[in-house]
Order: structure tokens, then sequence, then C-alpha cells
């Protein structure tokens, strides 16, 4: 137990705030998906918090982060806990404050909805399904991951391909966040001031409200279509992705060799053939099935949503992004992953070249994305754990081939796909979370630079 705070006094200042204190509950809390990495399940496992406050409303949220100001109680927002790097891990003890009570969906409105961050993606998507729309990018765990988590944590997902990434222009309209003080302030950031909070990791400020873009709903038929080499899998997905006219929200590529790992869907992949899962509007499926024809593809599976219910089927999606290493790790935990961009222009070549030299110890999978405009994949490979000396290897071959990796076993946000500090990010740190109570210890810049102004601070971007 962290001895230097008064736990009693913090109890009493919650007031009627609901807490979670018994050992096992609180641990778990402690959590998130962390355990994808080897690495940081040795330098995380022993992290744990004293409690666990739920907030019902933004009053109690506002409340939780004034105590925490005042008892100089470290302390870590969570939503559904789905982030891979331990950005919900409490590093330095302390309270955790989960966001789950405040789930509001407050406006639907042409073109966007405003909601509460502890509102999840799941929930969210269905009130939107309700009047034509849905979310343009959502990740594969929408069924457990917060909105506020997401946009705090997360960069792309399923929609990506269609919608490119989450900082894309108008994909974000506006993010709130409470600053920790005696009395927490309400700060509403707009278009482009946004990329202040999104992809902070919760460092700089707490957010309670999003204001996102939404799309006219689509009419999404999910498929399988198996390739004999995975060459003619990335090969397919490159041409698929190049068409605009091809309304597609999602397309993954996937090596033979991690099909068997599938279970709820293997008897519709095709034995030992490469595959593509894919989201494809209805009306498009005829011109896909001759497009796939061509490219040497045989398409498996087309179901719509009613169909695969009634079939209980999961959703293709579920196989995808960080699923695909979920479900791997469902049957071997010995697995691992990496992350790590295909920059434009896309050439099946150089990922073939690339699979012969890494053997079989790793697994090729890819989501095609836009990026900046263009169409890139983002390789989330499946890699058989050996040592942390093997893994390193693995990551130099990548960097050697002219692939940049994001590094996924760090839970240091220099160290992950920024590779440097946002002095803006600790800027804005240093104004609405001046104590550096957040998700305190992610940031190795932050003890650099907490005793600067927040304009000096932000001198440093350069």
């Amino acid at each position: 137990m962290n001895s230097r705070i008064d736990w009693r006094a913090v109890r009493a200042a919650l007031g009627d705030v609901p807490v979670l204190d018994r050992p096992a509950v609180v641990r778990q809390r402690s959590r998130d998906f962390y355990w994808y990495s080897p690495l940081l399940r040795r330098a995380l496992d022993g992290c744990c918090a004293e409690l666990v406050a739920q907030p019902r409303s933004e009053a109690e949220l506002a409340q939780c982060l004034s105590v925490a100001y005042t008892y100089r109680v470290p302390i870590v927002l969570r939503g559904g806990g789905t982030g891979n790097y331990g950005q919900a891990v409490p590093l330095e003890g302390g309270m955790i404050i989960e966001t789950l009570g405040l789930d509001q969906v407050a406006e639907i409105g042409p073109g966007m909805v405003r909601v509460a961050a502890g509102c999840k993606i799941g929930a969210l998507n269905a009130a939107l399904r309700a009047t034509g729309a849905e979310l343009p990018i959502f990740p594969s765990t929408q069924d457990m991951a917060t909105i506020g988590g997401f946009i705090a944590g997360g960069s792309a997902g399923i929609g990506s391909l269609r919608h490119g990434m989450l900082r894309d222009p108008g994909n974000i309209i506006a993010l709130t966040a409470l600053s920790v003080e005696t009395t927490p302030r309400r700060h509403t950031f707009r278009g482009a001031a946004t990329e202040l909070l999104h992809h902070a990791w919760g460092i700089n400020g707490a957010i309670v409200e999003l204001t996102l873009r939404t799309a006219p709903l689509g009419d999404w038929m999910q498929t399988i279509t198996s390739f004999e080499t995975y060459g003619a899998a990335f090969a397919a997905g490159a041409t698929l992705g190049a068409r605009t006219d091809l309304r597609c929200k999602l397309v993954t590529t996937l090596d033979a060799r991690i099909v068997p790992y599938f279970n709820r869907l293997r008897e519709y992949m095709g034995a030992d053939r490469a595959v593509m899962l894919g989201m494809i509007e209805r009306a498009d499926v005829p011109a896909y099935r001759q497009l796939m024809d061509v490219l040497g593809g045989r398409v498996e599976f087309v179901m719509d949503d009613a169909q695969r219910e009634a079939e209980h089927l999961p959703h293709v999606f579920e196989f995808s992004y960080n699923h695909t290493t979920a479900q791997v790790l469902k049957v071997d935990k010995s697995a691992t992953y990496l992350q790590v961009l295909v920059a434009a222009p896309l050439d099946a070549g150089r990922i073939v070249a690339l699979q012969r030299l890494l053997g079989d110890d790793v697994l090729m999978h890819h989501e095609f994305s836009r990026l900046d405009g263009q169409l890139v994949a983002f390789d989330i490979p499946i890699v058989h754990y050996r040592s942390d000396e093997r893994l390193a290897e693995i990551m130099a071959c990548y960097e050697a081939e002219g692939f940049p990796v994001s590094n996924p076993h760090t839970y240091i946000i220099e160290d992950g796909g920024m590779k440097r500090a946002n002095y803006r990010h600790l800027a804005l740190k240093r104004e609405l979370d001046p104590r550096g109570l957040l998700n305190s210890g992610k940031s190795r810049e932050w003890a650099r630079v907490r005793h600067l102004d927040p304009a000096a601070i932000r001198a440093l971007e350069g």
C-alpha cells in the first residue's frame, strides 16, 4: 500500500462515490491487455492500485479528481481496460477511476454524435444504427472498449481503410476534459486542438465527453476469401484497397499458418490457404466476387449480420486488428505480436521476401488502411516468442528492410509509436495536471520538464 497517503481520509472525502477495495477485484482492475507482451507481463504484473472509484456522473468524477489532487493520489482513468501497452495500469499504486458510469449518448445529429467517455463502443454503434448512422472507425474490441479509451489510446481501426486515421481532420470534432485541481475545470478542445488529448494515453487530462463524426450506416456483408499464397492475398488486399468504387470497411490478410487458431471460423477459411477478411457493401459484392476471381481468390464466405447470427458465428472483425493476436493467445500462450508500418506504394514482392527472411517465427497479418491519404498496410504479425534477444532481432530486421516498427512491448509513451516526446501533450499536462498525477510514470520526459511552465515546454517541440 502507498503508505504516504492517508487512505482513510481519501475514502471519507470520496463520500458517496462507489468504491471497490477487495484486493482480488482491485488487482483485476489494475490490468489491461498488456499480457499480449511477455516483456510487459514481467514489468507490470506486480502493479496494483489501492482502490477503484466508480463515479456515476461527471460531477462525481470531478470529485474524485479533486480528492486525488488534495491528497496527491496517483490516478489512472480506466474504461474497458482493452489497451495493449499498460495504458490503464497504475505504475505507482493509487486510485483507478473507472469511467463506465459515464455512458450517456447526449446527442445524435446530422453527421455527428456527442457522447460521454465511458460509453461502450458497441452500445454507441447500436444507438447510431437506430438513426441510420455508424461510427466511421471503431476497434475490434468494441463490445468491451469505451469511446473515451479508444480516442485517448487508439489511432486506427475498422473503417480506417475508408476514413483514415482517427487524427484525420473531421473524425474527432471536439473533446472535453477535466483538470486535476482542487476544483477541476472543464476544458473543450475543437478541431486540430483535439490532437492535444488524442492518443496521449490519458496522461494530460480526464476526457469526459467527445463529439465525433458519424457516417451513413452501411449495409456491410462479411466475407472470407482464400488464396494459395500469402503474397497473392496481400496483392489482392492492396488491389481491393485501392478500388474506391468498391466500398470496403475492412480488408485484413492472414498467413495460412494463423488459420488453425481460429476455431469458430476455421471451416470457412480453406485448408493451408492464406485468407482475406472483408466487410463489403452489399451492392458491391458481385463486383467483389469478380475481382477476387481475377486475382486468384476463392470466396469462401459471404454473410450479412442476420445470416451470421442465425449460424451463431462471430463477426469477421473479431479476427482482425488486435483480436487476431487474442485469438491465437487462446491456444498458444507463447505468442506475441508487433506493430509495423508498410508504407506506400504497397509491393507484395517485398512482403514475400520479408516473409522468407523472418522464417517460421513470424506469421504475417496485415490491415489495409489510409494514412495521410495514401493506401498503407499495418503489419500486426503473430510472433512466436523465443527470447527478448530474438524479439529484438526480428524488430531490427523489419527496420533494416525499411518497415518502421512501433514497439508494443513498452509502457513508456516516448518509446512506443511516437519514438519521441510530444511536448504539446506535456505542456497541456503541466496546465491540467500540475502535480503530475494522471497516469504517472508513463512519460519519461515528464520528469525532466515538469518544473517548466507550459510555454517553455511547448517551445521544446521545435
